[in-house]
């Protein structure tokens, strides 16, 4: 096992189809000459486990799913044996859920559908690295650090991990989300998942409790809502698929709240369900501030088949769509009062906004400004959706 990330990045490879070899080779090409990343290939689980066991320097796998002599799921369960700090990430069928629910039960970070889109690709193998090094990072500090605050440094950079980075923006509609943690580190969540058919899913969420255990639940409903959204494309259908997943494995006393949004870019219609979460606030182009009406489902793992119900708003061109997570109306001042929800219907009253981020900016810093000394102690997470004029 090696105790930390240094390029080239080495990446193993695992799928029976000969032409993607090549295909990696040539589409990973800059990166490759660039020294920062290193692919090794293997045809099937055996393949894989031997090369594994002569080199430890590998810190991913990228593995396919049906293979012949050992498939995916199998090399999956044997990967612990082999070194339980690999990171994995599988290639599956558009919509094959069972394999891919099965995959994540046994340890798959992430995973990636077939045709493979190499700037999906791309950013799933950053994400996994970025992942990876911060366990490792965490798991040398946990031989030194053995108090409390130990345990929600861990949690903090994993939260952090696996938050997107970049966001897209066109000349049609653009996004920006931003978190920013407590001392105390909870689980807030928030995804940007661009669909197949040109429409984009926004996802903010909020686990309750805190520490490692919040933490872990996150990444497990991010993981959840992924691979549910690319199977129906629906808010409220994904919602409904990802709080059965939870059900299954959360702990009893933890519950996820969500709001689940689906955009077309091209007719500027939105539409988003909720899973206990605050409704979404629309910005006019004009500056008005008014809450989304919202009939909202009960949290995600708390109730098996709970019903969820989708909500459409179009926007206009200059409108915006703003989520956000609890800890913004319920920040605290140093006299013990709530941001609440009309203080925050307020800071657009000075306008509307040029770009996505000057959007989640001015929440921020009213938040911080209303808050002054006062200890924050919870996470504060917004996304802003604009559509451009």
């Amino acid at each position: 096992m090696t105790t930390e990330l240094k390029e080239p990045f080495k990446i193993l490879v695992v799928d029976d189809e000969v032409d993607l070899e090549p295909l990696v080779l040539q589409r990973m090409r800059r990166e490759i000459r660039r020294g920062k990343y290193l692919f090794v290939f293997a045809h099937n689980g055996v393949e894989a486990i031997e090369k594994l066991k002569a080199d430890n320097d590998i810190d991913m796998v990228l593995s396919d799913i049906n293979m012949p002599q050992m498939d995916g799921l199998t090399l999956l369960a044997q990967l612990p044996e082999i070194d339980p700090d690999l990171r994995a990430v599988i290639i599956s069928a558009y919509g094959d859920m069972r394999n891919i629910r099965t995959a994540m039960n046994r340890g798959a970070f992430d995973f990636i559908t077939k045709p493979i889109d190499f700037d999906d690709l791309q950013v799933t193998i950053e994400r996994t690295l970025e992942h990876l090094a911060n366990w490792r990072a965490a798991l040398t500090a946990r031989d030194q650090l053995v108090t409390l605050h130990s345990e929600l440094g861990i949690a903090g950079e994993t939260q952090k991990s696996i938050l997107p980075e970049s966001f897209p923006k066109t000349g049609e509609f653009e996004v920006h989300a931003s978190m920013v943690p407590a001392r105390e580190v909870g689980g807030d969540l928030y995804d940007v998942i661009p669909l197949s058919d040109g429409r984009t899913c926004l996802i903010v969420a909020d686990v309750s409790g805190k520490g490692m255990s919040a933490a872990l639940l996150m990444m497990a409903a991010r993981t959840a809502f992924k691979a549910a959204v690319l199977r129906s494309c629906d808010p409220s259908a994904a919602l409904t698929e990802a709080n059965n997943l939870l059900c299954e494995d959360s702990p009893a006393e933890m519950f996820v709240t969500a709001i689940a949004l689906v955009y077309d870019p091209s007719t500027g219609e939105c539409t988003y369900a909720s899973a206990g979460h605050h409704a979404p606030i629309r910005i006019s182009s004009s500056g008005d501030a008014t809450e989304l009406d919202l009939q909202g489902g009960v949290a995600l793992g708390m109730l098996a088949d709970g019903g969820y119900d989708n909500h459409t708003v179009t926007l206009e061109s200059g409108d915006a769509l703003v989520c956000y997570t609890d800890g913004v109306t319920e920040a605290m001042s140093v006299d013990h009062e709530e941001f609440g929800l009309d203080r925050l219907l307020e800071v657009f009253s000075s306008g509307a906004f040029s770009d996505a981020e000057t959007g989640t900016t001015r929440i921020f810093n009213a938040v911080h400004e209303f808050a002054g000394e006062a200890d924050q102690s919870d996470d504060i997470t917004c996304l802003c959706l604009l559509r451009r004029s």
